[in-house]
């Protein structure tokens, strides 16, 4: 039996590599002789750098950046299989996770370390660089990213703004004179799975802005911010983003990205899918096993696993999903080329022991998944004996 394991991570406890590991060694206590294919994936969001390092034989490179406040702090990034693309995810440098809760606060957190990451790998000689969006503690448009790429945001005095989306309720001015000249021979894909404009109702600071820390009042002095924001910069970029899908992902960095290089928005899921090759290993594989932390209603909407289910669909493969835990809604994946859908738990377990037990736990639930599709086979050849039964 051919088998392709392509799981996320299971945030918080296990990467998708750990995930895909647990899955091959409870398959394999069942089907010895299977060939099996490990291609840990993710969508843009925290590991997409090491899922996608990991699938393409690639590196990581260490590093230090600036963080969301402006503190130094240890970061990464990785180089793809070929050698010459990058790959960076924004949570690493200007993620949520990377401040406590008492610290969050969109108004003057900044996407700068993003731009130095980009910085980084175009030092190293990458011109074609994969920015992987999701939980970005910022709200400020990409305007610190931007400022590490050599752009200058101003005032009407000619000042420099501080740092942060609040700022950018002052902007007047851009100044593009001083951008990294490299940046304009640079591919930039931008992973990213939401569909929302820069402003208003559906907007980066309406929708995220309270996850980040900002209260009812900051939410709309945010958004406002992000206004003005989208006007200078249309005006000095001759670039009409806000309205595009995706382009409030991330706290607008994904506008930041498009109106400051050539970036190019597309599913997370997508970009993964096509790094990989795993198109080809679906198309040759009669099982296919995905999953995540977490499946329930949201993952519908573009998640890893949709991915993945949808591409098995494309070469009518039998898919399944095992994931940490099922939660409402999550029969909806089921539309996407999944076929079932199991949670790695065995009887009522709270969430912390579940994440410490994760490993296990998976390689527990990949064992049972082998036996039910043993004997599944037996039943289609018509060998339903007792004892096949019996192993259910």
């Amino acid at each position: 039996m051919r088998i392709v394991i392509a799981p996320d991570s299971f945030k918080g406890s296990l990467s998708a590599l750990q995930v895909a590991n647990a899955i091959e060694t409870g398959l394999l206590k069942v089907f010895q002789s299977a060939s099996i294919v490990k291609i840990p994936i993710a969508d843009g969001g925290e590991g997409t750098v090491d899922a996608m390092v990991a699938a393409t034989n690639g590196i990581v490179r260490q590093c230090y950046v600036q963080g969301p406040l402006g503190d130094k702090i240890k970061s990464f990034w990785g180089i793809l299989g070929d050698g010459q693309t990058a790959i960076i995810e924004m949570a690493a440098a200007s993620g949520l996770t990377l401040l406590p809760d008492d610290k969050r606060n969109p108004r003057i957190s900044s996407s700068y370390g993003t731009g130095q990451l980009i910085i980084k790998a175009m030092d190293y000689g990458c011109r074609k660089i994969i920015v992987g969006l999701g939980g970005s503690a910022t709200n400020d448009g990409g305007s610190g990213m931007a400022t590490a790429l050599g752009v200058r945001f101003l005032d009407s005095s000619g000042n420099e703004l501080a740092s942060g989306g609040a700022a950018l309720s002052d902007l007047k001015h851009i100044d593009l004179s001083g951008i990294d000249n490299r940046i304009k021979d640079t591919s930039i894909l931008v992973a990213c799975d939401v569909d929302n404009p820069l402003f208003g109702p559906n907007g980066a600071s309406e929708v995220y802005g309270p996850q980040k820390g900002a209260s009812p009042e900051d939410v709309i002095e945010l958004d406002n911010a992000l206004r003005v924001f989208a006007e200078v910069a249309r005006t000095f970029t001759g670039k009409d983003v806000a309205e595009k899908p995706g382009a409030g992902a991330a706290g607008g960095m994904a506008a930041g990205l498009m109106y400051f290089t050539n970036a190019v928005l597309r599913p997370g899921i997508e970009i993964v899918i096509e790094a990989t090759g795993m198109e080809e290993s679906v198309k040759n594989a009669e099982l296919v096993i995905t999953g995540e932390g977490k499946t329930d209603a949201q993952t519908s909407f573009g998640k890893a696993p949709i991915g993945v289910g949808e591409l098995a669909q494309k070469y009518n493969k039998v898919a399944v999903c095992l994931s940490g835990s099922l939660g409402d809604g999550a029969e909806a994946i089921l539309e996407h080329g999944i076929h079932a859908l199991l949670s790695i738990t065995q009887g009522p377990i709270s969430l912390t022991e579940c994440m410490l037990q994760a490993e296990s736990l998976a390689e527990k639930a990949a064992f049972r998944l082998a036996l039910a599709l043993k004997a599944g086979m037996e039943l289609s050849n018509g060998r339903a004996t007792e004892e096949a039964r019996g192993r259910l």
